[in-house]
């Protein structure tokens, strides 16, 4: 089954164009989770623009669903995260201005470094993914440099979808994820996916295992309301439900 994370970005931008506490993250995520997402997602940027650090800490107080922190590998974005220990770290390239993630790594070039982010998150019991486009090179780097899953970035995907353009990358896609699952690295997606173009590669691409949607999903619950979106995207992935459980104890 492929697990729904959701992106609570633009809760927090709207909540950041005012100032206070309206609409509460928090809040929103507890909502998302009863209505049976599987996880939350959030990409806590160094100017703060949406998501601050002190979001990611009271999100990963109240969770009881696995915690997705994306961001680039800087010290204090690796510092943080090693304190709170989600389920997994997505690592982008985003420079710091950057409006959206638009690209994946480039593993060929310059990215030994990596390795040792990748060593020292997997030591702190952190499952850990790599921003990739479709290229079988990067994937194979991505593998050698110690991640244990990658994320597909679906924005070509779904600019193109609907053309003979976006059945070319549809397969490329599925040949990629092909090719993770064949060298043992687990596979995620993510990047403008919603309610149109989601069936289409969730069928196509076998074996994924986790989509991350926040700008859509927020825009139809404007219109739907925030359950009501959550439960519209598990059935357009059709996933059930995550069901409710209570919060592990920490020892």
């Amino acid at each position: 089954m492929i697990r729904l994370s959701v992106n609570v970005n633009k809760i927090a931008t709207l909540r950041n164009a005012r100032g206070g506490n309206i609409p509460d993250v928090v809040e929103a995520a507890r909502t998302c989770i009863t209505a049976g997402c599987h996880g939350i997602t959030v990409h806590p940027r160094p100017d703060a623009r949406h998501i601050t650090f002190q979001d990611v800490l009271d999100l990963a107080a109240m969770l009881t669903v696995e915690f997705n922190i994306e961001g680039y590998p800087g010290a204090e974005f690796l510092d943080l995260v090693t304190r709170v220990r989600p389920t997994q770290v997505t690592l982008v390239p985003d420079p710091p201005g950057v409006l959206t993630s638009n690209a994946g790594w480039n593993l060929t070039s310059g990215a030994d470094w990596l390795g040792d982010v990748l060593a020292r998150l997997g030591k702190a019991g952190i499952r850990t993914s790599l921003f990739l486009e479709t290229d079988a090179r990067q994937i194979r780097r991505a593998r050698e440099l110690g991640a244990d899953r990658i994320e597909l970035f679906t924005g070509p995907y779904a600019n193109a979808f609907g053309t003979p353009a976006g059945q070319e990358i549809l397969a490329a896609h599925r040949e990629a994820a092909r090719l993770a699952r064949e060298i043992g690295l687990g596979v995620n997606a993510g990047h403008d996916l919603d309610l149109k173009n989601i069936p289409a590669y969730a069928k196509a691409v076998k074996g994924l295992q986790e989509v991350s949607i926040g700008h859509a999903l927020v825009a139809d619950a404007l219109h739907m309301g925030l359950t009501r979106a959550v439960k519209a995207y598990l059935r357009a992935l059709g996933s059930k439900p995550n069901v409710k459980r209570k919060r592990a104890k920490r020892n």
